[in-house]
């Protein structure tokens, strides 16, 4: 059976917030749009499902994240993800240029945990705090075919 990754879906605090963030970063908005209804309770397992969501692409056009902010049931806050908890934490972005994207990151306010890493004469990379405390990571390649 075939199989692809569709989307990576994260809850928000701040929907706007975050399309600012990503699209700054170089995603694209692909659409918006409110969900509720009983289709939506069935799908995700609430009742009351409403959410603001957003779908961005990245601009090679294979990566795709769902963004949703919660209208009901109220989003339940939680302590930020740990790089080191089990379970999905992160989203990780290629880009360019880390230290550019660092300063597009930083006009979000949001800095690397620690610093920026070399692995080998692979990649400079490193975690930050997205919006809402989403663990990002990003990574320049060294090494271009």
């Amino acid at each position: 059976m075939p199989i692809k990754l569709e989307n990576v879906g994260i809850a928000v605090h701040d929907l706007d917030a975050a399309i600012a963030f990503f699209t700054d970063l170089g995603l694209t908005v692909l659409g918006r749009d409110t969900i509720s209804g009983e289709w939506a309770d069935t799908a995700v397992g609430l009742d009351g499902n409403h959410a603001h969501i957003a779908v961005l692409q990245t601009p090679d056009g294979n990566g795709r994240l769902e963004l949703f902010e919660y209208v009901h049931p109220d989003a339940i806050e939680t302590a930020p993800t740990r790089p080191n908890e089990i379970g999905m934490h992160r989203v990780a972005f290629a880009v360019d240029d880390i230290d550019a994207a660092l300063e597009i990151a930083a006009r979000h306010g949001c800095h690397p945990l620690r610093g920026v890493a070399t692995y080998g004469d692979v990649y400079k990379l490193t975690y930050l705090r997205g919006p809402s405390g989403i663990l990002v990571m990003l990574a320049e390649e060294l090494r271009r075919s």
